[in-house]
């Protein structure tokens, strides 16, 4: 598995349309380009975090072709309404913990 990890930083007054943006590109990646989807993480009131899971690193850097037009307008009001986006973290999964539900 293959984790890439971003940051955004959001202009005053832009949250809800990047929001908006994030979760319809991250829902049509998913659909049509084979991820495993996302997280959005708020470190504060502008900065945000997210990591997309993959089956490959391949996956990753081969995707953006089979998305439908509808993805520009998600991805356009998304960078829109940020200030920066980064790449941060390309990363190979070595063990993975996590859990969808409390122990016991």
């Amino acid at each position: 598995m293959f984790t890439v990890i971003y940051s955004f930083e959001v202009k005053e007054g832009k949250i809800e349309e990047f929001i908006h943006g994030w979760q319809g590109l991250t829902n049509l990646i998913y659909q049509y380009e084979g991820s495993l989807g996302s997280r959005l993480h708020r470190v504060n009131d502008l900065n945000y975090i997210a990591y997309a899971q993959w089956p490959s690193k391949e996956t990753w850097k081969n995707a953006g072709a089979s998305l439908p037009e509808t993805a520009e307008t998600y991805r356009d009001q998304m960078k829109s309404a940020c200030k920066s986006i980064e790449t941060s973290y390309e990363m190979e999964v070595v063990s993975d913990l996590l859990k969808s539900d409390v122990y016991g």
